[in-house]
């Protein structure tokens, strides 16, 4: 989108509506009005989403399947209607495509653990890049110990960005899998999933894709991005936390062993041996977290009734101004300045430890983010210990950088 299409669409966004709708953004923290600039880990929840959860529990809670009563056959219908927005939000093909686990975590274990222990070998190569949260490195680590199979890493640069030419430098005739972020949870880096796509799928590789910030910043079509794979959590999507979701191609799915064994998942159960029922069942073994998944539901049709385009442009505004107005704190040095990247942005403050930086703005009512960001390898890359995170959703304002920016100020005058 060029600039005047971004700035007509930032005219036809009322943030201010928007966070009426978010009932925690009117509180105060330390008596001072809270500046919330953590989305990034934990996004807040609309009253409509709210207002859902509590319906559920209080009306129509039961479990799910098999219940010929009406409370169930509801709860039923609640919780495989939300998959079937979660279809319709990814462009899936199928609802059998889309398998509920307790959030992306989950998700990519249950990749690593059930395709990867099925189609992947020793010497075989997984690729990953630098920049992966751990929930995308841990679980290819566990499947290495088991296989012996090996990770190969594609580097990241100086601003943070990185390059497709990597990639085709990495990836090679032994690669079965590629695992990406769509967007660097630390840098804000948006990677280029078609291009590594067609590189994963030229020399016969599966991609799997962590889409938990690409779907909180972008619209997702996962046939479009042309990946195999594609796992994000409710949590950051304005939905309730407990749930998440495994999107992976129908003839990959059907070729997958179970993830765990339980009720719901079964066929036929026999001490002659067990059979297993069709997807998304396969996966979901045990009691789903059914209202988890209604709210999931509820935030999906929260953020439909949006204009996504004026959305992005209102993000793609306040990344712009933060950019602006951060290094005017003295001593301040951003981390992750690649083109194109989505709101989140971290830095550093010469002689302030960033977890002592969170600790002081915290009593200006400002949250932020502070540590490793569960990237170790990414901090190590780049040569730093630790770094100060702030990120912004729909309901972040400029106002809220202003206010973060003073805050930093008067920080570094305590710390330094």
């Amino acid at each position: 989108m060029n600039v005047a299409a971004l700035s007509q669409a930032k005219l036809n966004f009322d943030v201010e509506r928007i966070r009426a709708d978010f009932p925690i953004l009117s509180r105060k923290v330390h008596n001072k009005p809270l500046v919330y600039l953590d989305s990034a880990a934990s996004a807040q929840k609309p009253r409509q989403v709210i207002e859902t959860i509590t319906r559920a529990y209080s009306e129509d809670y039961a479990n799910v399947h098999r219940g010929a009563y009406y409370l169930s056959e509801k709860s039923t219908s609640d919780y495989e209607a939300a998959r079937e927005k979660v279809r319709a939000f990814i462009n899936a093909k199928s609802i059998t495509e889309i398998v509920y686990t307790k959030g992306a975590t989950e998700a990519i274990n249950l990749v690593a653990a059930s395709y990867g222990r099925a189609f992947i070998k020793e010497g075989d190569e997984i690729v990953l890049t630098t920049l992966e949260h751990h929930s995308n490195f841990v679980p290819w680590d566990l499947l290495r110990k088991a296989t012996g199979c090996v990770l190969r890493e594609v580097t990241v640069q100086l601003d943070g960005s990185v390059r497709i030419e990597d990639f085709a430098k990495v990836i090679g005739p032994r690669t079965k899998l590629v695992a990406v972020a769509h967007v660097s949870n630390v840098l804000g880096t948006v990677l280029p999933i078609k291009e590594i796509a067609k590189l994963a799928h030229a020399v016969g590789a599966k991609l799997l894709v962590d889409g938990c910030q690409g779907i909180v910043h972008a619209e997702v079509d996962v046939q479009a991005l042309d990946c195999d794979f594609y796992v994000f959590s409710g949590h950051k999507l304005y939905g309730p936390t407990g749930i998440g979701v495994l999107w992976g191609r129908e003839a990959i799915l059907d070729t997958m062993p179970p993830y765990q064994g339980g009720g719901d998942m079964i066929e036929t159960v026999a001490f002659a041996g067990c059979t297993w029922a069709g997807l998304p069942a396969k996966f979901e073994a045990g009691t789903p977290p059914i209202v988890e998944a209604i709210g999931l539901g509820a935030a999906i049709d929260y953020i439909n009734t949006q204009d996504r385009v004026a959305v992005a442009a209102h993000e793609h505004a306040l990344i712009a101004y933060a950019l602006e107005r951060l290094p005017e704190v003295p001593g301040l040095r951003l981390i992750g300045t690649a083109p194109g990247k989505a709101s989140v942005q971290s830095f550093v403050v010469e002689g302030a430890h960033p977890h002592d930086l969170a600790t002081v703005l915290d009593r200006s009512g400002v949250c932020v983010r502070a540590g490793h960001h569960c990237a170790q390898p990414l901090m190590e890359a780049l040569g730093v210990s630790a770094t100060a995170r702030a990120s912004f959703a729909m309901y972040s304002t400029q106002a809220e950088i202003d206010a973060l920016v003073a805050a930093l100020i008067k920080a570094r005058e305590l710390l330094v």
